[in-house]
């Protein structure tokens, strides 16, 4: 850790200086012990890989001061301001302005050692966040739209002239459609279009936010708001402030929390918990769904009047089943992807064969199983990749017959093995399901799940 997370910490007083830097190293921790803010501002960079501690008093360019040019440089980088006690309402405005942490003198060393933790591990997922945004986006000149929205189908098309329309607007958008059709790549792509583009991206999954914690995690809290709350924290309302909030899983917020969400929306304002201080905002509100909203609303699961507000403008994603000729296409590109994150060679070209089975494949998961598809062949983790997605003779007799197959095989399976209910399913006679089964070399022995019926044997004695 030492070599990539070093932090700066920075005071005039040699005594404070020697003994935060000792505490620091004790566990652990690479220290830069600089005596003044310019010594500190000539080791940060934007990629800066560590975090920045600061005394608030210091002579010349004091630590307020010193974080003003620090955030000029990295908006998001941490800075801890270390505070003399008449200084604590200094800091903690100074939380309103970007500080990530402050400490009152005289602090203990593990508090000091449990901030700066906690702050590399944040700086490590930003970081983080930057270079997979920086993967995914697209070279200089090229139309991110384009080239991460792939497919020539018209349901795709119609998608990406939306997204284009929509940009040039301030509207907040919906989105709905089902787990893997790329809810959370449409948000980006919507935002770095957008003329909010240089300012943060901010993606809360709500469905993962834990119930007691929500309202804090998007709205923040004050110091004592609740037990365990010992200073100041944003929320994700405010660490959006000029960009753009995408809520994914919108739905899964509690009732409760739906009606100060609304609030939220509508005024563009904010309460943090134990503060009675109102923080407005300027941003831009994106909402994602997997479910049926208007259904949640008939349900009572979901207000009627958030959903009104959200759904200023909605894009529904398709399918992959609703854009079947879009799967070639897509899955060269991700098996490029993943080659080249892997460091290894794609296959020059994909048999068409493959490609064909992968077209007439059922992805339930969508993109997102089909990425992972692309990941095993790739990785060859799936050396029997052809057979395992059935693919043969990539003649037309050839993908009927598979095509065929496929859906014996899927009645099969829903009926838990049971002739009766399978032939009568797919409205044939007994005896012709038996001749397809044992043609395709298919066994009810492989679907079962409860055989107590008495299916009678077959007329012409094969094996049921």
């Amino acid at each position: 850790m030492s070599a990539i997370a070093p932090i700066l910490f920075v005071d005039d007083e040699a005594p404070l200086r020697h003994a935060a830097s000792q505490a620091l190293m004790l566990a652990d921790l690479h220290v830069i012990a600089c005596t003044d803010a310019a010594s500190a501002l000539s080791q940060l960079r934007r990629d800066f890989p560590g975090v920045l501690i600061t005394d608030i008093r210091m002579p010349g360019m004091d630590g307020l001061g010193l974080m003003a040019e620090a955030l000029k440089i990295d908006s998001e980088l941490p800075v801890i301001l270390v505070t003399g006690h008449g200084d604590v309402d200094l800091a903690v405005q100074s939380m309103r302005d970007g500080a990530y942490d402050f400490l009152e003198k005289p602090y203990a060393p593990a508090r000091l050692v449990q901030a700066a933790r906690r702050a590399l591990d944040k700086r490590r997922l930003t970081l983080e966040n930057r270079r997979l945004r920086a993967a995914a986006a697209p070279a200089a000149g090229e139309d991110p739209v384009t080239t991460r929205l792939l497919g020539r189908s018209a349901v795709m098309t119609q998608l990406r002239a939306s997204l284009r329309a929509i940009a040039a607007t301030e509207a907040d958008v919906l989105i709905e459609g089902a787990t893997g059709t790329g809810k959370t790549i449409i948000a980006q792509t919507l935002h770095d279009i957008s003329a909010r583009a240089a300012r943060p991206f901010v993606g809360v999954n709500c469905a993962a936010l834990p119930t007691a914690l929500i309202e804090s995690e998007l709205f923040g809290h004050d110091a004592g708001a609740f037990p365990g709350a010992t200073r100041a924290r944003y929320g994700k309302f405010e660490h959006a402030r000029g960009g753009t909030l995408f809520l994914d899983d919108v739905d899964s917020l509690p009732l409760a929390l739906q009606g100060k969400l609304l609030h939220a929306i509508e005024h563009r304002m904010i309460t943090r918990l134990g503060s009675n201080d109102p923080i407005a905002l300027d941003l831009r509100i994106i909402a994602a769904s997997k479910g049926d909203l208007v259904a949640a609303v008939r349900a009572g699961q979901f207000r009627a009047d958030l959903l009104y507000r959200l759904n200023v403008v909605t894009l529904r994603l398709p399918t992959l089943a609703e854009r079947r000729e879009d799967i070639p296409i897509l899955f060269t590109a991700l098996l490029s992807s993943a080659a080249a994150r892997a460091g290894r060679a794609a296959p020059p070209e994909v048999p068409g064969a493959i490609l064909s089975a992968l077209t007439m494949r059922d992805w339930p998961g969508n993109v997102r199983e089909l990425r992972n598809a692309a990941e095993r062949m790739a990785l060859g983790l799936d050396p029997d990749f052809a057979q395992a997605h059935h693919v043969g003779d990539d003649s037309l007799a050839g993908q009927v017959a598979a095509h065929e197959r496929r859906l014996i095989a899927a009645a099969l399976a829903a009926n838990g093995g049971r002739i009766k209910a399978t032939y009568t399913a797919l409205k044939l006679s007994r005896k012709a399901l038996y001749e397809k089964m044992q043609r395709h070399g298919l066994s009810r022995e492989d679907f079962r799940d409860d055989l107590s019926d008495s299916d009678p044997p077959p007329l012409d004695g094969s094996k049921r």
